[in-house]
């Protein structure tokens, strides 16, 4: 590994879908033979160099283009491969270094899959020919920062942003008034919310669903169906959403990067809004290599989460698919994402997050968290940022049930952590592993409570719905 390259290929270069010009495959021979040995470049013709701090983020096992998953190991390798280093940590960490986090909060386009395999200089040239070739290498002698920084965007922006995507740095606040779901209207009604997971079934059989629907309905504000949690299939999340409804209860539809392309992600927030879904929650997905066997593809993401939340938001907002036409009669919907405060360093989450909102996230529901103090610097990080007051945040809480339960999550789920104390409490309960769990919770959603920026839980039972109810209850939720 050298400097300029601190992480390793993942997969091969990307090659041409057609035969091209011989002066275009002469030029793309030549820019592989430069940049694969100094970035590990795979040719995807959408550079983004100059806003990832000069490593290539394609280096990515998922081909994430706007920052990490939330399951970076502690050290800062990747939970996918553990023996490489996570790539966005590094893009993350050079960047502080050089003071450009500012420009991690862009939010980068998917690829265009028309010009992988290609070579980007052509158009790089063709744009400081625009800007002016004496104007664009004049100001790299310019002692005059915001002067470098302009004309530097005019060439490179231009290019990283084509018209069909046009993002941004910017905050995109909602453009709607009335609150396009029950969840938000009690989170804007300033409700310590309460929220639940109920994983959907192995089989097309519904009845054990709907008993656990009914069961948790009158103590939660929502009820999230997972999709394909931990690359194992179940019945779609869409379909449990459905069954929500019929219930009278508040589905968050999530829809995993995993599993969709930017066609499927559109067409599945348009349908939803006709079985009455209101909340969607965009996350990346779990590596199919923590699935079970025959592996699936484990190519690179179409999307990430940051995308799906910008594509769905300019669908609502603006009328547009991503493709540039309009719509009618634009859906309504309450965007959500996930994220991880103990991932990453506090400040490098907080960038990670912003972008998040900046894109369309209205409410983020956290990973599970066990230590609420572990919160605090990351909470400070974000009110820094100008972001507490603009997404509401769901801490997420798993009622532990054994003592094998807590190892399993400290040392296999991604993102998850529990603190020594906690695994010495289940140790030491034996048989009252369960009681202990319950009680574990309850000061967790205490100490939550007090928490500037925390709007509520997400309990996941872990298939334990018989529980919320008491814990809802105990912890004085329902009144």
């Amino acid at each position: 590994m050298s400097c300029i390259k601190p992480a390793r290929r993942w997969q091969p270069r990307f090659y041409p879908f057609k035969r091209e010009s011989f002066r275009k495959r002469f030029r793309e021979k030549i820019e592989i033979m430069l940049k694969g040995p100094l970035w590990g470049c795979r040719m995807c013709g959408n550079c983004l160099l100059q806003e990832t701090a000069f490593i290539c983020c394609m280096e990515c096992p998922k081909g994430l283009r706007n920052g990490p998953c939330g399951g970076v190991i502690p050290d800062g390798h990747c939970y996918v491969d553990p023996t490489r280093r996570c790539v966005w940590h590094a893009i993350y960490n050079r960047a502080r270094k050089t003071g450009r986090t500012d420009t991690l909060i862009e939010v980068l386009p998917p690829l265009d899959w028309s010009r992988t395999g290609g070579e980007t200089w052509a158009d790089v040239i063709s744009q400081i020919g625009k800007v002016g070739s004496g104007k664009f290498f004049g100001s790299l002698f310019s002692r005059d920062r915001e002067y470098r920084k302009q004309v530097w965007d005019s060439v490179f922006m231009t290019i990283r942003q084509p018209a069909w995507w046009n993002g941004d740095r910017e905050y995109h606040p909602a453009a709607y008034t009335e609150p396009a779901s029950e969840l938000e209207r009690s989170l804007r009604e300033g409700r310590f919310v309460v929220a639940t997971e109920i994983t959907p079934p192995l089989s097309s059989d519904t009845e054990k669903l709907r008993k656990a629907i009914e069961e948790v309905r009158p103590y939660v504000q929502a009820i999230n169906f997972t999709d394909a949690s931990s690359a194992i299939p179940r019945m779609s999340a869409l379909a449990c959403c459905k069954v929500a409804t019929d219930l009278n209860a508040e589905p968050v539809f999530q829809i995993t990067a995993r599993d969709s392309t930017r066609l499927s992600l559109q067409g599945d927030a348009i349908g939803a809004g006709q079985f009455g879904i209101r909340n969607i929650l965009c996350i990346t997905g779990d590596s199919p290599l923590v699935g079970n066997p025959p592996i699936s593809d484990m190519n690179i993401y179409d999307l990430d989460a940051v995308q799906m939340l910008w594509i769905l938001r300019r669908m609502r907002d603006e009328g547009i698919y991503l493709d540039g036409r309009k719509m009618k009669h634009p859906p309504r919907y309450f965007l959500g994402a996930a994220t991880t405060p103990g991932a990453l360093d506090p400040e490098l989450q907080a960038i990670r997050d912003q972008k998040k909102v900046n894109a369309g996230a209205q409410f983020f529901q956290t990973n599970i968290i066990f230590d609420a103090e572990k919160l605090d610097p990351w909470l400070e990080q974000l009110d820094k940022r100008n972001v507490l007051g603009k997404v509401s945040i769901l801490a997420g809480l798993a009622p532990l049930k054994s003592y094998k339960t807590a190892l399993y999550l400290h040392e296999k789920v991604p993102g998850v952590y529990l603190p020594d104390k906690i695994l010495n409490r289940m140790e030491k309960a034996g048989d009252g592993a369960r009681e202990e769990g319950i009680a574990i919770a309850l000061e967790l959603i205490a100490s939550l409570k007090r928490k500037k920026g925390i709007s509520g839980i997400h309990l996941m039972t872990l298939g334990g719905e018989d529980i919320i109810g008491r814990i809802v209850r105990e912890a004085g939720l329902d009144r």
